[in-house]
């Protein structure tokens, strides 16, 4: 990965990339990244090696790990040869993962003949723990006019737009992608998506019960397929979302997910992914819906950036029944 002149670019080294593109890799089959605590995490491990003779006598292993590179968990699987080819079955991990109490994202690392690999997957707790809130708020998926005089005095409001065909945002035009743009949309004739992934701070309070680092990874594929994008073009500058949306570089629209502002001399929460639909069947959904309402139940729910309940009501279409 070179810049015109020949420098490393600075987002991928080369022993990253030696790590899926090299003479052996050794490869895991996964059904999914992200599992509940009283689930059993099965991988198959399997290698691809092209060297110019096989090994013999391999023992491969493994090694589960958390954020800090500690080691949870390791292990072996019996000792085989491996023939030059793609595909080579080594064996089945299995691990059990209800020692695993909180949120939590893990590397699980696979190593043959000194070569090593590695798959970030996320364990969430069956069933959270019910929210013991230090305020009173309240949960709506759109704005109406009760809502609004609600908000203005002194409430709490956690806004959950549900994702619809008729899309309720203005700026629900721009096609949310986990995958990034195509090339560009101008040689795509605006082919969708129209986004370039995320931007968050991993350490803001709202994200607190949902593991994250600063940008996208897998456990944001939901979120980013049930998603409404926010337009805050029109709003100051200080108002940073909690979660952004990188936009289109054509259009360089100031896009969001999540973010907060106060409205009157209440609170407001606005995340733009629906939290509501099918969530028996979308943990990530869950468990992100969860710490939103954690976070604007605890005190450290505070807003800098104040707005007019007509601003935050510009935002949506009519179809918000306001």
């Amino acid at each position: 990965m070179l810049d015109p002149f020949w420098d490393s670019k600075p987002y991928v080294t080369a022993e990253e990339i030696r790590r899926f593109n090299d003479v052996t890799v050794p490869l895991l089959r996964l059904e999914k990244r992200v599992f509940i605590k009283d689930e059993i995490l099965v991988a198959e491990f399997v290698v691809a090696h092209y060297s110019p003779i096989p090994f013999t006598h391999i023992t491969p292993s493994w090694k589960l790990m958390n954020s800090n590179l500690d080691v949870l968990t390791e292990g072996t699987l019996a000792t085989s040869d491996i023939p030059i080819g793609n595909g080579k079955n080594l064996g089945t991990i299995n691990l059990e993962l209800d020692h695993i109490n909180d949120p939590i994202q893990l590397t699980l690392e696979v190593s043959v003949a000194g070569e090593a690999n590695s798959w970030d997957i996320w364990v969430y707790p069956a069933n959270n723990d019910p929210i013991d809130s230090e305020y009173d708020f309240l949960l709506v998926d759109k704005l109406t006019s009760p809502t609004i005089e609600y908000l203005e005095n002194v409430a709490i409001v956690l806004l959950i737009i549900s994702k619809v065909e008729v899309n309720p945002v203005k700026g629900g035009d721009i096609g949310v992608g986990f995958s990034s743009i195509f090339w560009n949309t101008s040689w795509t004739k605006g082919q969708k998506p129209h986004t370039l992934g995320i931007l968050c701070d991993p350490k803001h309070p709202a994200l607190a019960q949902f593991p994250t680092e600063y940008h996208s990874n897998w456990q944001w594929w939901d979120a980013m397929s049930h998603s409404n994008a926010i337009v805050l073009d029109e709003f100051t500058p200080d108002l940073d979302p909690i979660v952004r949306i990188i936009d289109d570089w054509f259009e360089n629209r100031r896009t969001a997910l999540i973010f907060e502002v106060n409205v009157g001399e209440g609170k407001l929460l606005i995340s733009g992914i629906d939290l509501h639909t099918d969530l028996e069947n979308r943990p990530e959904a869950r468990q992100l819906r969860h710490s939103l309402k954690r976070y604007v139940g605890s005190d450290r729910f505070t807003p800098e950036v104040n707005l007019t309940s007509q601003q935050v009501v510009g935002l949506f279409n009519s179809s918000m029944n306001y």
